[in-house]
């Protein structure tokens, strides 16, 4: 079977280049795209139609039809490790969290310094409200990379005290150094938010008439969204905004439903408004970024649609 596009090529190097991706980021998009070409020389036509056939499925939620897939993959190449990877993020997505747990170790143990590798091991595990403890003898714990990526895992989760308990058994660095500042910043902001909170306690109770009604309104667009009422969204969204200009969520409301009315430009507007008032709710960010990246496609602005799809954070 014959790949169709450069695009296909440029993707299957990201998949069995993640070192040439992430670490020598000085290399162009086209030596990357000829390494992949000079690579996928070396796979049968029949690897390569499953493989692809796999991803597709998993792109469209068949899960059991893409495992299958992935799984003769793994009989014609044994030690492949894209394909690990594929079937422990495919067993994730399934729930079957102990076969999705064996590839992602497996995958982890091949490639110990890869990020995304060990991305999944740890979303497979928490996925199972399991301790990263029980799989340190299983993986070579030890190595430095992998524990600075751990720490980095954890602190983009904002688990702050686990990336800092990680981080302190780390070699210094440069970059160590810095994230070990930046996780203890954090904690400090986090201890500072904990202390205003119980000082302000009082305060919180004479206005909790307004956290009341911000939060009727957001039980209220929600319940529009899911009878597909854009015109009431947005409405409403107005309505709150007028109210409650700081909220972030009224302005993803109102991006939201001018997305489904197909006034693209409108929606650009009052989304990247919105970034301005967000703190840490990254669920909501992803939000605003998937609507933006709509946006940007719908005025045909690709190359700023992909800058917002790349900012959604994995797991939220």
């Amino acid at each position: 079977m014959k790949i169709a596009g450069r695009f296909f090529l440029l993707f299957m190097g990201l998949f069995w280049f993640p070192k040439l991706s992430f670490a020598q980021e000085t290399d162009s998009p086209l030596n990357i795209e000829e390494s992949a070409e000079v690579f996928l020389e070396a796979y049968s036509d029949e690897f390569q139609e499953k493989f692809f056939e796999g991803l597709k499925q998993k792109g469209i939620e068949n899960y059991d039809r893409a495992i299958n897939l992935f799984l003769e993959c793994e009989k014609i190449e044994a030690n492949n490790t894209a394909i690990w990877y594929e079937l422990a993020k495919s067993y994730t997505l399934n729930k079957q969290y102990i076969l999705a747990q064996e590839y992602a170790i497996k995958t982890v143990n091949s490639a110990p310094e890869n990020y995304w590798y060990l991305y999944t091991l740890v979303q497979v595990l928490q996925k199972q409200s399991s301790d990263f403890s029980i799989v340190k003898n299983e993986i070579p714990f030890s190595n430095n990379t992998l524990q600075l990526n751990l720490a980095r895992i954890y602190f983009n989760q904002k688990n702050f005290g686990a990336a800092l308990r990680v981080i302190e058994n780390v070699k210094k660095t440069s970059f160590s150094e810095t994230l070990t500042s930046k996780i203890k910043d954090s904690i400090k902001k986090q201890k500072a938010k904990t202390v205003t909170t119980s000082a302000s306690f009082s305060f919180k109770q004479g206005t909790s008439n307004e956290a009341s009604s911000v939060q009727n309104y957001k039980m209220r667009i929600q319940g529009q969204m899911r009878i597909k009422g854009n015109a009431l969204v947005l409405q409403t969204a107005k309505k709150a905004l007028e109210e409650y200009p700081t909220q972030p969520y009224f302005y993803y409301a109102q991006g939201y439903a001018l997305n489904r009315t197909k006034k693209y430009r409108d929606a650009v507007e009052i989304l990247e408004a919105g970034l301005d008032y967000l703190l840490d709710d990254i669920s909501l960010a992803n939000k605003i970024y998937k609507e933006l990246s709509d946006s940007y496609k719908g005025v045909n602005n690709i190359s700023k649609s992909n800058m917002y799809l790349r900012k959604i954070k994995p797991g939220f």
